[in-house]
């Protein structure tokens, strides 16, 4: 028995040039390498006929029914991409004869969240804001709380540039009790609501992603949460314009995050307006012609990006 398990936990590690052969659909798929691992399963990248894919696999075959499904309801949300596309489920029996759950998925080849705000400046936070809340709105109306709302389950991807969730491992249907988290963003862990599966759980794990931007190491709680956490917002000086709503967010004033997305909507218009009044100001008649010309294009360019979400 304890050789068997030996060789159950090794076989799940897949090492690279591993072709793994679905056993209903009979499509290959050759790993490539690992990417990350969860409560559930595996994720890799592997190629199939010449092309990339992210494999999840595990041997908890209910959870990973409960993640396909999730998948295949997004899909049928009109108008947005809220996950990766579904390419297969299968399962695989290993050489130890051992049997897995897998499913493939579209590769999301991108750049973590993060890492793009710091290379490209702290004016795409806001962007984001807007980008995460239009699609945890979808999210929510499609029945479902993300639940593991984190900054590992985001990527950044170009053309156009976007934030997209890689992961839906953890997504729970609303009503039900959250069963996996992660504690940084769980507001039970923080002990600033229940795990309850709704809206504004999926909001308070939204403000720890960008508290989790600009604090990488993360911190503890202490015995006065919700002071520490509206201190390291007001310690930021990016999450400033932001930071009133963000404290609403984190004591639970939203119901959804159509509210919330409103609001920071407005934060946006008002802070470029302020700006255009101020560079204005400062500028002869022909530099203000300009400069109002520029304001202008700013302006639309945002209500360009703002009319992607829609």
């Amino acid at each position: 028995m304890k050789t068997n398990r030996a060789w159950k936990k090794q076989d799940i590690n897949l090492r690279p040039g591993l072709t793994i052969n679905g056993k209903w659909h009979h499509q290959r798929y050759i790993i490539k390498k690992k990417l990350g691992e969860g409560a559930v399963g595996a994720v890799y990248l592997c190629e199939v006929n010449g092309k990339l894919a992210a494999l999840k696999i595990s041997d908890k075959g209910t959870s990973m029914t409960v993640e396909v499904n999730v998948l295949k309801s997004l899909q049928k949300v009109q108008g947005s991409r809220l996950g990766p596309y579904l390419l297969d489920v299968d399962d695989w029996v290993s050489p130890y004869g051992h049997m897995y759950s897998f499913y493939v998925m579209e590769y999301l080849k991108g750049e973590e969240m993060s890492r793009f705000i710091q290379n490209n400046g702290s004016a795409w936070v806001g962007v984001f804001m807007l980008q995460l809340l239009e699609d945890l709105g979808r999210f929510h109306q499609s029945g479902w709380i993300f639940g593991d709302l984190k900054l590992d389950n985001l990527i950044v991807v170009s053309s156009p540039t976007r934030v997209r969730f890689i992961d839906v491992g953890g997504t729970t249907q609303i009503g039900r009790a959250i069963k996996e988290y992660t504690e940084f963003y769980d507001r039970g862990y923080w002990g600033m609501g229940t795990r309850r599966a709704e809206p504004s759980y999926d909001l308070f794990a939204f403000v720890m992603v960008f508290i989790n931007v600009f604090y990488p190491k993360r911190f503890e709680r202490g015995g006065q949460s919700e002071r520490i956490l509206f201190k390291r917002i007001d310690d930021v000086k990016a999450l400033i314009p932001y930071r009133q709503v963000l404290k609403n967010a984190l004591t639970g004033k939203y119901l959804s995050s159509a509210e919330m997305k409103q609001e920071i909507t407005n934060i946006l218009y008002s802070t470029q307006k302020r700006r255009s009044v101020r560079a204005s100001a400062k500028e002869d008649a022909h530099a203000q012609f300009l400069m109002e010309a520029g304001g202008v294009t700013i302006v639309a360019i945002g209500y360009y990006l703002f009319s992607l979400l829609l």
